[in-house]
């Protein structure tokens, strides 16, 4: 983790700006700007941000004080985004932070869909920033904007269908039908899955549940090496979603840790139902690289999401997981 103070800077001058822009679009910067320094490149940080500056803005207006009296009808609605940041804000100021994760992890898990799965990703970042340094003020408040932006966006899926299973994350990925037809927005896409394949749907024990996990993330960015085609940038959200879920597991009681994987499984199949492609093609990678080539070749790159998939691939670290990062790098048009 960066000890130079330049991720809490970076997170100080976003704190400035609203989690997203258009109405829609997410603001990815502070999940980027953190993987930046995670990976020994905080140097480039303020660099990537004058980049991107032009993709952020400012901060949203408050409409109404969440309580405790009012959050229920307060869920779920965009444009109380800086209320619930501000909710956030006051609730981790007076409790500490894993207390406060404990206590709306399990209110907010069910809506993990809305803002296309981006606000649990960035509470993945935030808390792996604070389990792994100090619990400073730019941290904590970087949690407060990720859990307001997803209480704001809070969506849960219909009843789904339980389809046929498999035993394994890759052969239930492959088992996902795709959605009749793949046209829209997220929200429109989501509405079209039905059903998805049964997988690790028994599973009980926090143990079990965090390797399934594991196995989930790992199989997930694999498949994006030889479908990524399907859409480059969503089907990122089927390997980040499930994994910002796993590295938010130490913070969390164990006993939320098996909900958590089913939450996780049904947000990576509906990506991989709304956008993977019919066929699947084969990716040779240009040569044998390390992580940390890898890695650098995405911050030169610059895209965020090429950024945050590089990211997760660096958590699994095997030659199939680098070749989904270089993958990304192919398909994505780089942030200039």
């Amino acid at each position: 983790m960066d000890t130079t103070g330049i991720l809490d800077e970076a997170l100080q001058r976003l704190h400035g700006s609203g989690p997203e822009r258009l109405g829609r679009l997410t603001n990815h910067a502070p999940m980027a700007v953190e993987a930046l320094s995670v990976h020994g490149q905080a140097g480039s940080v303020h660099r990537w941000l004058d980049l991107y500056a032009r993709k952020l803005e400012e901060f949203p207006s408050r409409v109404e004080p969440v309580t405790a009296a009012n959050w229920q009808a307060a869920l779920g609605d965009p444009r109380r985004s800086a209320d619930w940041i501000g909710h956030f804000e006051r609730e981790i100021a007076e409790r500490p932070w894993r207390d406060v994760l404990a206590q709306w992890w399990p209110r907010l898990l069910p809506g993990m869909y809305g803002g296309s799965t981006h606000p649990l990703i960035r509470v993945g970042h935030a808390v792996r920033t604070l389990l792994a340094g100090e619990s400073n003020e730019p941290r904590l408040a970087e949690l407060a904007h990720g859990l307001g932006y997803w209480a704001a966006r809070h969506h849960p899926v219909a009843e789904l269908a339980a389809l046929p299973g498999a035993n394994s994350a890759a052969a239930a990925l492959n088992a996902v039908p795709p959605i009749a037809e793949r046209q829209g927005t997220f929200p429109d896409r989501l509405a079209r899955v039905t059903g998805l394949p049964v997988w690790a749907a028994t599973s009980t024990d926090p143990e079990q549940a965090r390797l399934h996990l594991v196995e989930l993330v790992r199989a997930a960015t694999h498949r994006y090496a030889t479908h990524g085609h399907g859409d480059e940038v969503m089907l990122v959200h089927a390997a980040t979603a499930p994994n910002a879920v796993l590295r938010t597991l130490p913070a969390l009681p164990p006993t939320l840790w098996a909900p958590s994987l089913r939450a996780a499984w049904t947000a990576s199949a509906a990506v991989t139902a709304m956008y993977a492609p019919d066929t699947p093609v084969v990716f040779t990678p240009p040569g044998i690289l390390t992580p940390d080539e890898v890695f650098e070749r995405a911050r030169a790159h610059g895209d965020e999401h090429v950024i945050k998939l590089t990211d997760t691939a660096l958590d699994i670290g095997d030659e199939a997981a680098l070749t989904a990062a270089l993958r990304s790098m192919e398909l994505s048009e780089p942030l200039r």
